[in-house]
């Protein structure tokens, strides 16, 4: 997830824009095109699919935006072949940033990304100074009024998850990638709302940051997921939900 932490940065996705919101439902649909060329348009046979619809529920994406997206790709009425590339950065402060994009024209993004980070007074890293402080898991975010704490943490527990966290505003369930989808299953089962679910990079180290930091990491993180061919960005950035 991006943003300097999980709840903010869940609250301020919600609350985008409806520009902001066609903006992410045009990046989803490039992503639903990009598994469906992968691993076919069947979702139960498609994991990748699977991941890709779960965040397409997440961000509300219509369902017939998704449906004319899976046939569009199922028809190979897109010609442009994409390719994913992930972009190391270190924002002001050492703040550690990881930027995913789907992009034809690897130049034209690489160029993009560049003079973002360049502008935000930040520097692209070497290969794997970033990644090394990230790690893939499934996580799933619940509200607390959604569900009692002591039955949703044995159900986790039970059904596979690695960890389970909670505080005043809810949940977390951290699972393995393999373990996400069983997991998530039990808990719609329960009939229990998620705020967010979805495979993801987690800091395994965060890096602190004051007010006046929080809002340049939030700037930089913005400014990079306003790009068309950027997915998904993720920082290690730490800081109270007020900043």
């Amino acid at each position: 997830m991006s943003g300097h932490s999980k709840w903010s940065t869940i609250k301020r996705k919600k609350g985008a824009t409806d520009a902001k919101k066609a903006k992410v439902f045009a990046k989803l649909a490039r992503e639903i095109g990009i598994a469906v060329r992968a691993g076919g348009s069947e979702a139960d046979l498609n994991p990748r699919l699977r991941m890709i619809l779960l965040k397409c529920r997440s961000a509300n994406m219509p369902a017939d935006n998704i449906d004319r997206a899976i046939k569009r790709a199922a028809g190979d009425d897109d010609d442009a072949h994409f390719e994913e590339l992930t972009y190391e950065i270190f924002a002001p402060g050492g703040v550690a940033v990881l930027a995913h994009a789907h992009t034809d024209n690897r130049n034209r993004t690489a160029s993009d990304v560049r003079h973002i980070v360049t502008k935000a007074g930040g520097q692209l890293a070497s290969a794997g100074a970033v990644t090394r402080l990230f790690e893939r898991k499934g996580q799933i975010i619940i509200e607390r009024a959604a569900a009692d704490e002591d039955m949703l943490m044995e159900l986790a527990l039970e059904t596979g998850a690695d960890d389970f966290n909670a505080d005043e505003n809810g949940y977390e369930i951290v699972t393995e990638p393999n373990d996400f989808e069983q997991v998530h299953k039990a808990v719609e089962e329960k009939g229990i709302a998620t705020l967010s679910a979805e495979v993801t990079s987690i800091a395994l180290q965060t890096t602190a940051v004051d007010d006046c930091g929080a809002a340049t990491v939030t700037r930089l993180v913005d400014a990079l997921e306003e790009n068309d061919d950027v997915s998904d960005v993720f920082t290690n950035a730490e800081s109270s939900d007020d900043a």
